[in-house]
């Protein structure tokens, strides 16, 4: 116990605690709840099934909203960052936009048969605020972390927030083999999910808020004029790209590989329940048992991304992600799907864990929220290309899911391009250097 302690410890920026760092961490594990439960395993196919009717443009539909969603993000994500960082109000901004998502889950409850606009409109408000609370809860990593430390220490906390996944889907089982044993069907269970989803979510989010220093100074703006010199803080930083240019092309591989990601994020139970007829609760432990090999993922290659590199472990992450689609294209009976399901958990842990260290690697101490708001925008541009084109390959193919998970595929062989270009020590020396 001494000896990790000691670890843990000499992952720390001075000045840190470990309670500081689980307080940060539990952010991982409370919003973890949500994007598991209400956008991977429940809601989507409850949204395309139920809401919906099963329509052919059903998923297509779904898809649309989560774009509507990402792309709000696209549009706001860096002037929130930039703001955050001349007002120092991470944590107030990362507040308001946990009560958000809070919130419009459990409004979800509300939607059924013939709620289609009301759960698009919910749907675009939770997982705006999602998104943007993701954004500014990882600019505390590089506050927290040692740069050497960077890649495991942002793995725990992702392995942690797929536990917070595992207890919102166990949590989402008993529930839902509660209400099946009284005879109950979808819009029975549904609603109650979405309930214990926000109330995990607001509860394991409290060490975050009451523990979690913001270290951040203030840089000059009032009130009033902060917004302003927000957007000035961004034109600046597009002004100087070619001075980050490696962190240009990471972001740039990142839209590609996590349009490859999102799409099973999005559309993992889709794909259970309409290519190989899973049940609802067949696909709930399905996607909890995802969610261990998820968590052993994030483990195991953050310690393996400190020893062995940033760009070489992203690099070995997405070749298993082109292995992973490949199974889950051929898979043909239950059996060769689950191999296919614990794979992407391996590389959903990894590929989260690897980019967001890397982020860190590469931006400048003053710019962090800002630099990670551009993080935010490269993994929701990417939120809107992957699952859209999902769905209108869909609706091309009259239903048809096969065709459509294989030209996933095709978005990680296109990271692994992009990530050929990626000088990480010269990206280094750039975030290091004086900003002009």
């Amino acid at each position: 116990m001494q000896a990790v302690n000691t670890r843990i410890a000499a992952a720390l920026n001075d000045g840190t605690r470990k309670r500081e760092l689980w307080a940060w961490a539990m952010y991982d594990f409370a919003n973890s709840g949500y994007t598991t439960v209400v956008i991977t395993a429940v809601f989507n196919a409850y949204f395309v099934a139920t809401i919906a009717g099963g329509a052919p443009w059903a998923t297509f539909a779904w898809t649309a909203a989560l774009a509507l969603s990402y792309a709000l993000i696209v549009l706001t994500a860096p002037v929130l960052g930039a703001l955050a960082d001349l007002r120092a109000m991470k944590k107030r901004l990362l507040l308001a936009t946990t009560v958000g998502c809070v919130v419009g889950t459990a409004a979800l409850a509300l939607t059924g048969p013939g709620t289609l606009g009301l759960a698009i409109a919910l749907i675009v408000f939770s997982n705006y605020c999602y998104g943007s609370g993701e954004n500014l809860s990882a600019a505390f990593l590089p506050e927290i972390a040692r740069p050497a430390a960077l890649g495991r220490v942002s793995g725990w906390g992702w392995a942690l927030g797929y536990v917070g996944g595992l207890v919102a889907l166990a949590l989402a089982i008993a529930w839902v083999t509660h209400v099946q044993a009284r005879g109950g069907g979808a819009t029975d269970f549904v609603p109650g999910t979405m309930l214990i989803t926000a109330a995990l979510f607001a509860l394991a989010a409290l060490p975050t808020f009451l523990l979690l220093r913001e270290r951040a100074e203030p840089q000059g703006a009032a009130t009033g004029a902060a917004l302003r010199e927000s957007f000035a803080r961004l034109r600046h930083t597009i002004a100087h790209a070619a001075r980050y240019r490696d962190l240009a092309r990471l972001l740039a591989c990142i839209v590609c590989y996590q349009a490859g990601v999102q799409t099973v994020i999005a559309l993992a139970a889709v794909y259970a329940t309409q290519a190989l007829g899973f049940g609802a609760k067949q696909t709930l432990v399905m996607l909890l048992v995802v969610n261990v090999t998820a968590a052993l993922g994030a483990l195991a290659f953050g310690h393996v991304q400190d020893r062995l590199g940033h760009r070489r472990t992203l690099a070995l992450t997405l070749w298993l992600w082109i292995a992973t689609i490949g199974v889950a294209w051929a898979a043909q009976d239950e059996a060769t799907f689950w191999v296919a399901a614990n794979l992407a958990g391996l590389g959903l842990g990894a590929a989260q864990s690897a980019g967001r260290a890397l982020v860190g690697w590469l931006s400048p101490a003053a710019r962090r929220a800002e630099f990670f708001g551009l993080w935010g925008l490269a993994v929701k541009l990417a939120s809107i290309v992957g699952p859209l084109t999902y769905g209108a390959i869909t609706w091309a193919a009259d239903g048809e899911h096969r065709p459509a998970m294989l030209a996933t595929g095709l978005f990680f062989v296109a990271g692994l391009w992009v990530l050929r270009g990626i000088d990480v020590a010269r990206g280094r020396a750039a975030a290091l250097a004086p900003d002009p």
